[in-house]
C-alpha cells in the first residue's frame, strides 16, 4: 500500500475514533421519548393551554473529558415567530450532577441543582414553561438537549434566551438531543 493511501486511511481511523468519542454523551427520559407526543403534563399552563406545565425527569450520561458543568435546553424549532422558542433553559448544572428530576424546571420547587441558573424563557419567566401550539398548528417538535460545557457560563442575571444559547454553543464540548412533539 502506498504512503498516501495509508495516511489517508489513518486519518479516516481517526476522525470516526473522534466523531464516535464526541457522540458519546446520551439524554433519557422516564417522562417523554424521542419521537413520541408528551403527555399533558408538559403542556403549558396558560395562553389558552391547561397542562401541567412540568418540565420532564432527565438523565445524561457519557460525558466529554474536560466537562466542568452541564446545560439544559428546551427549544421549539416550529414556533411561528421567526426565531423559534426557548421553552427551557438551565446552565450551569454542576459535572457531578446526571439527572434531574421531573418539575426541576419549576424554580418554586427548589428542584435544580444547587449552583445552577433558571434563564427566563419566552413566556418571560425564568424555568421551564410547557409546550402550547398554536391550535390547528400541527405537531411541534420540543428538543430537549444536555451540552456538557467546558466551563461554567457568566451571563448577566437577565440574559437573553439568544445569549445563553450562544454561550452554550460557545463551550459544549458535546450534546444528545430527545426531540419529543406536542399538538393541539
Amino acid at each position: 500500500m502506498n504512503t498516501s493511501i495509508q495516511k489517508l486511511s489513518l486519518l479516516s481511523l481517526l476522525i470516526m475514533s473522534c466523531a464516535a468519542s464526541a457522540d458519546s454523551l446520551s439524554l433519557s427520559s422516564t417522562d417523554i421519548a424521542h419521537g413520541d407526543f408528551m403527555p399533558p403534563a408538559q403542556e403549558f399552563q396558560g395562553f389558552g393551554c391547561t397542562g401541567g406545565n412540568l418540565s420532564p425527569q432527565l438523565s445524561w450520561s457519557g460525558a466529554p473529558e474536560g466537562t466542568e458543568a452541564f446545560a439544559i435546553t428546551a427549544y421549539d424549532p416550529d414556533a411561528p415567530t421567526g426565531s423559534g422558542w426557548w421553552h427551557w433553559q438551565l446552565i450551569n448544572i454542576p459535572k457531578e450532577v446526571s439527572s434531574l428530576a421531573a418539575g426541576a424546571g419549576d424554580s418554586a420547587k427548589k428542584l435544580a441543582p444547587k449552583g445552577s441558573v433558571q434563564i427566563s424563557n419566552d413566556y418571560g419567566v425564568a424555568g421551564f414553561g410547557g409546550a402550547c401550539p398554536p391550535e390547528g398548528h400541527g405537531a411541534h417538535r420540543y428538543q430537549f438537549t444536555v451540552h456538557a460545557l467546558s466551563k461554567r457560563l457568566d451571563l448577566p442575571e437577565n440574559a437573553s434566551g439568544a445569549l445563553a444559547g450562544y454561550m452554550i454553543n460557545a463551550h459544549s464540548l458535546g450534546s444528545s438531543t430527545l426531540e419529543a412533539l406536542y399538538k393541539r
